[in-house]
């Protein structure tokens, strides 16, 4: 049985203890590798490679490092196909979806390659009699990201090209579940010239993830992950003293008005709700039917559902793959029934899916899409993030009670709108308490020179993902007053608060 080991300073380490975790394969049910569980120990030891790292990486020039960039956006590029299988392997999403995250996360290096422009600081003459201010930023020190299994590429992508190009150096903690695409993110590091030491994986659990938050050595972690678990991440981080971001859960909401093309709207809420089988933090879980548009547009919903191919995620044609795992599985499940017993109906039905022509996934963790009418907003199908394939279907008479039902929900992460108004979408992108929207765009994800983040119980705190605001995250700035006096100049020193003049 494969073990996946750590990856510290440049190449792999097996750790200070040999506790490990089954790795499984969602489509075929089976335990298909190990991976380590890492401990404070192997904590402290990632920090103590980073931070030698870091005496001479944050000396580097802008040059050096988006030059490594560069090299290693090329190797993304190559090596996608591969990437994209292994995150499917272990994962369960299809392959071409896999291929998609990794696109979306080179985005973030294809970000930090024009580095020098968006580093560029600024200059003020004469601010006084001469007297000049300039301002620059410089990285933190160890920077670290623990990140979820729905995106074992993408996410980390969003986090460590940025502190890295910024001159930090970076220890990630990814998921457990899906772990080998770390260590192969690793390996095109080091292909791209990257020193050893900038980049570490330490796998594991709470134990790691607890040592990353209390270790000294440790300026700033990113994490995104459910609510609960986010809210511990930050307030543990924050109260060691360390800058936090913090991405917690959603319940990301698609509002169709009576104008809007209800076919398009159907197909792109279809995608948005099932890809990845819903196992998306910004995912469409409810579809918010708006005036006479709920019968027609259940309808469509209902056909364009019992069409989805399910099956693992490596067939050609297959459009959604399993869970992740054996609990996800039963939990979506049970919610299903759930909802039923509290009076939705259950248009489509998911459970006790069986994928035909595939014998081997017989044990697989597979569900099929699930479509939930009447559901009102007291049902745990409307109240939970169910992150798995079931979409809920909620009834209102006009789009400011629309509004209203979003900005009552506690999440705030992604939402979208689908109609033909110019006026009903600038009222409701200015109204709606939600931090990234979309207007016939089903899943928003943003372009990564603009922040990532919600709103609410959607971003604990107040720091989003890549762009400005991750540059500004991995970065402190520092402020230069400066007087050069002429030979032998005599310049009054005072007592007095200083002013210009």
């Amino acid at each position: 049985m494969k073990t996946i080991q750590h990856w510290i300073n440049g190449s792999p380490a097996a750790g200070a203890h040999p506790r490990t975790t089954p790795v499984f394969n969602p489509a075929t049910g089976q335990e298909q590798a190990r991976v380590a569980l890492g401990t404070a120990t192997d904590v402290d030891t990632a920090v103590a490679a980073a931070s030698a790292a870091f005496e001479t990486w944050s000396e580097s020039s802008l040059s050096r490092r988006t030059q490594v960039m560069f090299a290693f956006r090329q190797l993304l590029v190559e090596h996608e196909e591969e990437l994209g299988r292994i995150i499917s392997a272990e994962h369960g999403k299809t392959v071409d979806d896999a291929r998609g995250e990794i696109m979306r996360g080179r985005e973030v290096v294809e970000y930090v390659c024009g580095l020098g422009d968006v580093l560029k600081g600024s200059f003020s003459d004469q601010v006084s009699r001469g007297i000049d201010v300039h301002n620059f930023r410089q990285p933190l020190g160890v920077v670290a990201g623990i990140t979820p299994f729905n995106f074992p590429a993408m996410v980390p992508l969003w986090m460590h090209p940025i502190a890295i190009a910024t001159g930090n150096t970076f220890i990630l903690k990814p998921s457990e579940r899906d772990p080998s695409a770390a260590n192969f993110v690793a390996e095109l590091y080091r292909k791209a010239g990257l020193p050893d030491g900038v980049f570490n994986v330490v796998h594991g659990g709470k134990e790691a993830v607890d040592a990353i938050l209390a270790h000294d050595g440790i300026e700033a972690v990113s994490f995104v992950g459910s609510t609960p678990i986010a809210k511990y991440v930050h307030g543990t981080g924050t109260a060691a003293g360390k800058r936090v971001q913090a991405l917690g859960g959603a319940k990301n909401h698609a509002v169709v008005l009576p104008d809007a093309d209800l076919e398009f709207a159907a197909d792109h809420i279809t995608a948005g709700a099932y890809g990845s089988a819903g196992e998306r933090c910004m995912a469409v879980s409810v579809a918010v039917a708006v005036g006479d548009t709920a019968d027609a547009l259940v309808d469509i919903l209902e056909r364009k559902a019992r069409k989805v191919k399910v099956g693992p995620g490596d067939a050609p044609g297959v459009d959604m793959g399993p869970l992740v795992s054996r609990a996800s599985q039963e939990r979506v499940e049970a919610a299903v029934g759930t909802a039923a017993a509290q009076g939705a109906t259950v248009v489509v039905d998911g459970r006790g899916l069986k994928v035909d022509g595939h014998p081997e996934c017989a044990d697989g963790f597979f569900t099929g899409p699930s479509l939930l009418d009447h559901v009102t907003v007291e049902m745990d199908a409307y109240k939970e993030e169910l992150f798995g394939p079931v979409l809920a279907v909620v009834r209102v008479d006009t789009l400011d009670d629309a509004i209203a039902l979003i900005n009552a929900n506690p999440y705030g992460n992604g939402t979208a709108l689908f109609t033909g108004s110019g006026e009903a979408a600038r009222r409701f992108q200015r109204r709606v308490k939600v931090g990234m929207i979309g207007v016939n765009v089903p899943v928003p994800v943003p372009m990564s020179y603009y922040s990532f983040g919600g709103w609410k119980d959607s971003l604990i705190g107040d720091s989003p993902v890549h762009g400005a605001e991750g540059i500004r995250f991995c970065t402190r700035p520092k402020v230069v007053t400066t007087r050069w006096p002429q030979p032998k100049q005599q310049v009054a020193a005072g007592f007095t608060f200083p002013t210009s003049n």
